[in-house]
């Protein structure tokens, strides 16, 4: 049976003739989940939304109901909503298709998640380089405005919520959610040590602060419309839902494709989907999630026992494209960004530019993370330019590993997995650069 994807968030961006205006998405039953959910009772959507099954599809993959539970709603301070889209990860485009194609779909998804939980107030943390997809949010708002979508008194039901856009200035780390807030309250973007700053508690100006990805407050709607039992019925037990998977690289069809969770192998998404390998070469290397993810080597078995107690032996078709599964194989399906390299990619050049842009990107509060990015990027511009010298592959090695575990945020973790996967798998391939 052909791989097939399962669109519900991109039904409608994919639709020849849709455009990112109002009436596009009313005239395909936009706002029609935001009507039921100011029927309900704000407990009964987070009930839905816990039943669901809902992971955060940011990167973390953390329980979105469980998140919205650990608001503090008892301190008396305004609870705020900040909708990730500092979407910066390097391979993953999904959420700045969603904000350029179907701009609605995201401001229906914040109304009923503020709705839910409370807030008057919040707000679209956009990537600075997304001049363009800001320009179409502001307008898109300001279209729900007019129709009484957003602001004062939404549709009758009593309930106000403003949305305002804030633009970032393109740094990799305010993606980090307590970097982000840090960022919209007008500082550095600095990460703030957890505990005791989870945002749950003390986020925006230290008042209780929900952080979603796009994609992730997109469904909202779709459980609120559908009941979160029928919503946990698409994917797999603990993998609920589709997700927008993004594939670049050394494949024939790059692009977007949203799946069910689970249901379908990464055989099937890039061999089905995507349309094989280019030029009907093999693929040597596959990146699950996003640059910072451990890479996985193609020509290896991967061998272990899942949750219910069966054992599994896949290669790397066999995969499936869900969060556990990759998790399974000792990395991370993140952000959702599929990188494939083929036998012909030069891989240490392939993480010499990985490197860079860890190096670049790093705040610079932590030590280990401003120096240790900073090293690793300047070896592996050596080794690949010529200059290796005897040992570099172990002196690579050796700052990787003692970076993760020593810093205030996981950026640590994202600048070197990729050095200790890409060395742990492909020792060869650096080994040789050595003179």
């Amino acid at each position: 049976m052909a791989a097939v994807e399962r669109k519900l968030i991109t039904a409608r961006m994919d639709q020849p003739g849709y455009s990112n205006r109002l009436e596009s998405y009313l005239a395909a039953g936009g706002y029609a989940g935001l009507k039921k959910a100011l029927a309900m009772k704000p407990e009964e959507i987070r009930a839905e939304v816990m039943n669901s099954g809902l992971r955060g599809r940011g990167g973390a993959g953390f329980d979105c109901g469980l998140k919205w539970s650990l608001v503090d709603r008892k301190s008396g301070k305004p609870v705020y909503l900040i909708c990730n889209a500092d979407e910066s990860e390097p391979g993953t485009f999904k959420d700045k298709q969603i904000i350029y194609k179907d701009p609605h779909a995201l401001i229906e998804g914040m109304v009923c998640a503020a709705y839910a939980n409370g807030v008057k107030t919040a707000y679209i943390y956009i990537r600075g380089e997304f001049a363009e997809g800001c320009k179409i949010l502001l307008a898109a708002i300001e279209e729900a405005r007019a129709k009484n979508f957003v602001g004062t008194n939404i549709l009758g039901s009593g309930y106000s919520l403003d949305i305002f856009v804030h633009r970032g200035a393109g740094a990799y780390i305010c993606g980090e959610e307590t970097g982000l807030i840090e960022s919209l309250e007008g500082k550095r973007a600095y990460p703030r040590f957890k505990p005791p700053y989870f945002p749950a508690v003390f986020g925006l100006w230290m008042c209780p602060t929900i952080v979603n990805n796009v994609e992730t407050l997109c469904n909202i709607p779709l459980i609120v419309a559908m009941g979160g039992a029928e919503f946990a019925k698409i994917g797999t037990p603990n993998n609920t839902g589709t997700r927008i998977m993004c594939v670049s690289g050394h494949v024939n069809k790059p692009g977007y494709y949203e799946v069910e969770l689970g249901r379908i192998t990464m055989g099937e998404l890039i061999t089905g989907l995507c349309g094989g390998v280019a030029g009907g070469r093999k693929a040597r290397a596959i990146i699950p999630g996003g640059s910072s993810a451990k890479v996985m080597r193609c020509d290896e078995r991967f061998k272990g026992r899942k949750r219910d107690g069966t054992e599994y032996d896949w290669g790397w078709q066999d995969v499936p494209v869900d969060f556990d599964s990759v998790a399974m194989i000792g990395s991370m399906a993140g952000s959702g960004g599929v990188i494939v390299l083929d036998e012909t990619a030069d891989l240490p050049k392939a993480l010499a530019n990985i490197a860079e842009f860890y190096a670049h990107e790093s705040c610079g509060q932590c030590t280990p993370c401003r120096e240790g990015s900073l090293w690793m990027a300047k070896a592996l511009r050596r080794m690949t330019n010529g200059r290796a010298t005897k040992g570099d592959t172990d002196y690579l090695k050796s700052i990787a590993d003692n970076i993760p575990g020593r810093t205030i945020c996981p950026f640590g973790e994202a600048c070197s997995w990729p050095v200790q996967s890409f060395i742990e798998k492909f020792r060869d391939d650096f080994a040789k650069l050595e003179k």
